[in-house]
């Protein structure tokens, strides 16, 4: 491998660690809001804090779109923006938390899925092999819902299905689309187009759900957090780390998240942290490792 593709898979395994860090972290925060501002409404929230600070770089870089990929554009941001971040905030309304986490964080196989059919990458056995260590991870570190949870909960838990399935064409289409634009771009776009499709939900919403905005401050310094560091900020580290490492390779990092989440349970809710923490922590970074390990021979011995 080179000293430049080194740098640059490095570059994007930090750009996709933090932006994982960030979602796992941003649950803390969204349980405290979402107990006051509805979940599209919220929606909405993030997405225009964050089309606004995008937008202004955007705008500094004199970026163009042309025409004919508008379409792609549009779809990116209705599968990730109205259908998977919405079927998460549902899902895990209707279903556990402990299944939202679960379920959600099996995003990475179905990119790597996405990545073969549309992009046409080939998934390595080490690829494979370290997405299934993670998940094993995952389910160690999370922990399996009881019989109970998943029978009262199944409208739930297939919605949450739909996020995971989502995110996955979510993240492959937008590397396909940094492909011709900058990430910085696509994100702006992203955000701007999953306003336009969303709003309609949010209307609707309101008219069944009031909200007095009578907030205290910390309310609209989560609201700020949620826009400016959890969308603004992750939704384009995440989108410039696919744009440095192939799809297949970088899926494994999404598993980041409930690390960081479970972690900062620990830290700041106070939540038990037990030995399948650290057991589950272990075999999500291994197979993390091991996903990449492929790329990093082939380099090599080219």
């Amino acid at each position: 491998m080179s000293h430049s593709q080194w740098k640059q898979s490095l570059l994007g395994a930090i750009c996709l660690t933090l932006a994982a860090a960030i979602w796992g972290g941003v649950y803390v925060v969204s349980k405290v809001v979402l107990d006051v501002i509805p979940p599209f409404t919220l929606l909405i929230l993030r997405f225009g804090i964050a089309l606004i600070v995008l937008g202004a770089f955007a705008l500094a870089r004199r970026e163009t779109v042309l025409k004919k990929d508008y379409p792609l554009l549009m779809t990116i941001a209705f599968v990730g923006v109205t259908i998977s971040i919405a079927a998460q905030f549902l899902g895990t309304k209707l279903s556990t938390a402990h299944m939202g986490a679960l379920i959600t964080s099996a995003s990475p196989a179905f990119i790597a899925i996405f990545a073969v059919w549309l992009l046409k990458e080939k998934i390595h056995f080490k690829q494979a092999t370290g997405i299934l260590l993670a998940t094993v991870g995952v389910i160690i570190v999370i922990g399996v819902p009881d019989q109970a949870d998943a029978q009262s909960s199944l409208t739930g838990n297939l919605i949450l299905l739909v996020a995971a399935v989502s995110w996955g064409l979510y993240t492959v289409l937008s590397k396909k689309a940094t492909q011709r634009y900058s990430s910085l771009l696509v994100t702006t776009y992203v955000a701007l187009f999953g306003l336009v499709f969303t709003s309609p939900v949010m209307v609707w919403e309101l008219s069944v759900t009031p909200v007095s905005w009578q907030f205290g401050w910390e309310i609209w310094a989560g609201v700020l957090y949620i826009g400016l560091i959890s969308t603004a900020g992750a939704f384009y580290l995440w989108n410039k780390g696919f744009e440095l490492m192939q799809a297949g390779s970088g899926a494994g990092f999404f598993f980041v998240q409930p690390i960081v989440g479970a972690f900062l349970g620990w830290l700041l809710l106070h939540e038990h942290l037990g030995v399948s923490f650290f057991v589950g922590a272990a075999f999500i970074f291994l197979g993390v490792a091991l996903s990449n390990l492929h790329k990093r021979e082939s380099s090599e011995s080219n």
